[in-house]
Protein backbone atom coordinates (compact mmCIF):
# COMPACT_ATOMS: atom_id res chain seq x y z
CA UNK A 1 0.00 0.00 0.00
CA UNK A 2 1.62 3.61 -0.63
CA UNK A 3 1.30 6.45 1.40
CA UNK A 4 0.06 9.48 -0.19
CA UNK A 5 0.78 12.14 1.98
CA UNK A 6 4.68 11.48 1.42
CA UNK A 7 6.38 14.42 0.63
CA UNK A 8 9.50 14.83 -1.35
CA UNK A 9 12.63 16.01 -0.27
CA UNK A 10 13.19 19.75 -0.39
CA UNK A 11 15.76 20.69 -2.84
CA UNK A 12 18.99 22.43 -1.82
CA UNK A 13 17.40 25.40 -4.53
CA UNK A 14 13.93 26.21 -4.74
CA UNK A 15 11.70 28.55 -6.52
CA UNK A 16 8.20 30.11 -6.27
CA UNK A 17 8.01 31.48 -9.87
CA UNK A 18 7.06 28.30 -13.02
CA UNK A 19 8.95 29.87 -15.03
CA UNK A 20 12.24 29.48 -12.89
CA UNK A 21 14.35 26.27 -14.07
CA UNK A 22 13.99 25.55 -9.65
CA UNK A 23 10.81 25.50 -9.33
CA UNK A 24 9.57 21.69 -8.90
CA UNK A 25 5.56 21.39 -8.55
CA UNK A 26 5.58 18.59 -6.15
CA UNK A 27 7.25 20.06 -3.50
CA UNK A 28 4.74 23.43 -3.90
CA UNK A 29 1.83 20.41 -3.49
CA UNK A 30 2.24 20.68 0.32
CA UNK A 31 3.11 23.95 2.56
CA UNK A 32 6.51 24.98 2.75
CA UNK A 33 8.22 26.96 5.66
CA UNK A 34 11.63 29.15 5.63
CA UNK A 35 13.69 30.50 8.43
CA UNK A 36 16.33 32.81 7.86
CA UNK A 37 19.00 33.27 10.59
CA UNK A 38 16.28 32.01 13.34
CA UNK A 39 13.07 34.40 11.88
CA UNK A 40 10.08 32.56 10.05
CA UNK A 41 9.79 34.49 6.39
CA UNK A 42 6.60 34.21 4.72
CA UNK A 43 7.82 36.37 1.78
CA UNK A 44 10.30 33.91 0.07
CA UNK A 45 10.20 33.46 -3.73
CA UNK A 46 13.27 31.76 -3.95
CA UNK A 47 16.06 29.95 -1.55
CA UNK A 48 19.18 28.21 -1.79
CA UNK A 49 20.52 26.73 1.36
CA UNK A 50 24.13 25.96 0.20
CA UNK A 51 24.77 29.52 -0.46
CA UNK A 52 22.99 30.63 2.61
CA UNK A 53 20.32 33.17 0.65
CA UNK A 54 16.58 33.83 -0.22
CA UNK A 55 14.88 36.03 -2.30
CA UNK A 56 11.89 38.34 -1.30
CA UNK A 57 10.29 41.15 -3.63
CA UNK A 58 10.50 44.57 -3.43
CA UNK A 59 7.74 46.45 -2.16
CA UNK A 60 7.90 48.95 -4.85
CA UNK A 61 10.39 48.29 -7.78
CA UNK A 62 9.14 46.48 -10.89
CA UNK A 63 11.45 45.13 -13.75
CA UNK A 64 9.99 45.89 -17.33
CA UNK A 65 7.26 43.29 -17.13
CA UNK A 66 5.55 44.45 -14.20
CA UNK A 67 6.92 41.60 -12.09
CA UNK A 68 8.41 42.88 -8.66
CA UNK A 69 12.27 43.10 -8.41
CA UNK A 70 13.61 40.37 -6.03
CA UNK A 71 16.34 41.50 -3.14
CA UNK A 72 18.40 38.99 -1.77
CA UNK A 73 19.35 38.27 1.93
CA UNK A 74 22.06 36.01 2.73
CA UNK A 75 22.54 34.50 6.25
CA UNK A 76 21.44 30.82 7.37
CA UNK A 77 18.75 29.37 5.61
CA UNK A 78 16.41 26.56 6.81
CA UNK A 79 13.67 25.09 4.84
CA UNK A 80 10.85 22.51 6.26
CA UNK A 81 7.56 21.13 6.17
CA UNK A 82 5.08 22.95 7.67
Amino acid sequence: MSDNNAKPDLPDRLAGNPRSPFFIEECFQHQIGIRLNGKERNDVEEYCISEGWVKIPSPKAKDRWGQPMLITLKGTVEAYYV
